[in-house]
């Protein structure tokens, strides 16, 4: 231990409240950033699809494309956080989401904007999975709890009051949707200065450091051969087809080889021996379920509430303003719960169950149910993110050492938006053919052949038809809109069972093991000894 210590001694100090804060204002900023950034444009994006002559498949590829390279990125920077100087990386995060920034706001088509969408997903995967590493780099996990509540207020503002902004940049006639995107880079600006001067991190010189770029390929392919096949199955080629025959097959063998490549590697993007222990498993499946359908429901409300309901813009932000009070609210609870008593499964039991009763609630829904049933629905929704998402990094973030922390904390990162990507693609295809089906019924039912009167289901353009079609395609998207919400609740089901079976143990008080160890053959028993000794 002495060994150790004297090569890192201020390593895994913990920092003094004062010192974190400053710090921690700035990372903030970032995750604000980060997050809002995918949020601010859910409510625009009927407009902005609109604006572009986009369709339902192409409204799905803008959130797609971002969650998809957040997603096969996010292991990466994570482990890129524990060989290199996280200041370093978040700095060149920050840039590269500034300039993605910029092109989706010029972007002239909706295939541009799709593609610059890409990059900017890129930057804010780096930005979520960095400041939550830099956080637990500074903090222990049980004074973690704590500043978790400081976090899920900023997620909820991002998350839902996202939705608000976006809807009145785009009801603002000299601004327009495009300040969507162009309103990230002031901030983003701001949360660069503030953390050049105020980011002070003992970082450790690993000298023998090799990245392992061939799992990184792996990975990113693999997985981002997977998401295309749930993205473009069912609509552009048959669930039983040649095209899904070459794309399933091809993403197993390159996950495959990917997991071969992990095994063997002296620094793997993703450690085999952490995630394949008990707490942590359990912790991704929960997460996993979570993402997909947190991300997958939630995604979709700004658009029930403006074709469904037939909302403007800012309306329909505003009517989202329970998910945030939930998630506000029971972060913030729940998080100095967890600093108090260091136990944190029976929060995230309840966050998970309340998640699964405000689905079974919105699956009830339709274009006329009362606003204050729906409202009920996202409060339940909001409370149960709140509780679970944060926590369920912690429970992984418990039980390894510092020198894996990055790593540790892209997989559960990973996994997360991994479940919200698939999550938006398979319920955005369910939306998408319940909303046709719907429709072609309805002009059926007025004497129109739904053939000639395609154009109605194939744009977002709502404006654009006339009031007997624009009504059907209201009901058809409220009728809809309930479905993927059952969907979601059987989903989130799956995260119910997996916390169940999450050990019961106290979050350590310090910010690496006990030991010290950062030799990943034993982090994995150290891991869950120290916890296991605290309670």
């Amino acid at each position: 231990m002495s060994a150790h210590s004297a090569a890192a001694p201020t390593a895994a100090a913990p920092m003094d409240h004062r010192h974190v804060m400053r710090a921690f204002s700035g990372l903030l900023v970032v995750l604000f950033v980060a997050m809002i950034s995918g949020t601010v444009v859910s409510v625009a994006l009927p407009q902005i699809i609109g604006s572009l002559d986009g369709t339902q498949s192409q409204y799905t590829w803008v959130v797609t494309a971002t969650l998809l390279a957040s997603t096969a990125s996010t292991p990466i920077w994570g482990k890129l956080a524990d060989l290199f100087s996280k200041k370093l990386l978040l700095q060149i995060a920050i840039g590269l989401f500034i300039v993605a920034s910029l092109a989706c706001g010029f972007a002239q088509n909706t295939g541009q904007l799709i593609g610059f969408r890409v990059i900017q997903g890129l930057g804010m995967g780096a930005l979520q999975v960095l400041v939550q590493v830099i956080i637990a780099a500074m903090i222990s996990p049980k004074e973690r709890g704590r500043y978790n509540g400081y976090l899920g207020g900023v997620m909820a503002v991002a998350t839902v009051g996202g939705p608000l902004l976006g809807g009145f940049i785009t009801d603002t006639s000299w601004l327009g949707w495009r300040w969507c995107f162009f309103i990230a880079v002031p901030f983003t600006l701001i949360a660069l200065v503030m953390l050049t001067r105020t980011l002070h991190l003992d970082e450790i010189k690993r000298p023998d450091t090799k990245v392992d770029y061939l799992g990184a390929a792996l990975i990113a392919a693999g997985v981002s051969l997977l998401l295309l096949w749930v993205t473009f199955v069912g609509n552009n080629f048959d669930w039983i087809s040649w095209q899904t025959l070459a794309m399933v097959a091809g993403s197993v063998l390159l996950l495959g080889a990917a997991v071969m490549v992990e095994a063997k590697v002296a620094e793997p993007i993703v450690p085999l021996h952490v995630v394949r222990r008990r707490d942590p498993a359990l912790a991704i499946v929960a997460s996993l379920a979570v993402g997909m359908a947190m991300f997958g429901g939630a995604v979709f409300l700004g658009q029930y509430f403006q074709i469904g309901r037939g909302y403007s813009p800012t309306e329909a932000g505003l009517l989202t303003i329970p998910m945030m009070a939930g998630v506000l609210i029971s972060s913030t609870v729940a998080g100095r719960l967890v600093s108090k008593s260091g136990k944190v499964k029976p929060y995230i039991i309840a966050g998970v169950v309340l998640l699964t009763v405000g689905f079974l609630g919105l699956s009830l829904i339709d274009h006329k149910t009362s606003l204050v049933g729906v409202s009920l629905g996202m409060l339940a929704v909001g409370a149960g993110v709140g509780m679970s998402m944060q926590n369920l990094v912690l429970v992984l973030q418990n039980t390894v050492p510092l020198s894996e922390l990055g790593a540790a904390s892209g997989s559960i990162t990973f996994f997360r938006s991994l479940g919200g990507t698939v999550g938006v693609s398979v319920l955005g295809a369910v939306l998408a053919n319940q909303v046709s089906a719907k429709i072609a019924d309805g002009l059926s039912r007025i004497g129109v052949d739904p053939a000639a009167g395609g154009s109605g289901s194939g744009t977002l353009n709502i404006a654009a038809m006339p009031p007997q079609i624009q009504e059907i395609v209201r009901a058809a998207y409220g009728e809809a809109t309930g479905h993927i919400f059952l969907i979601s609740a059987g989903i989130a089901l799956i995260g119910v069972v997996a916390t169940l079976f999450l050990t019961p143990t106290r979050l350590r008080d310090s910010v690496d093991l006990a030991d010290g160890s950062g030799d990943a053959g034993g982090a994995g028993e150290a891991g869950e000894r120290v916890p296991a000794a605290a309670g």
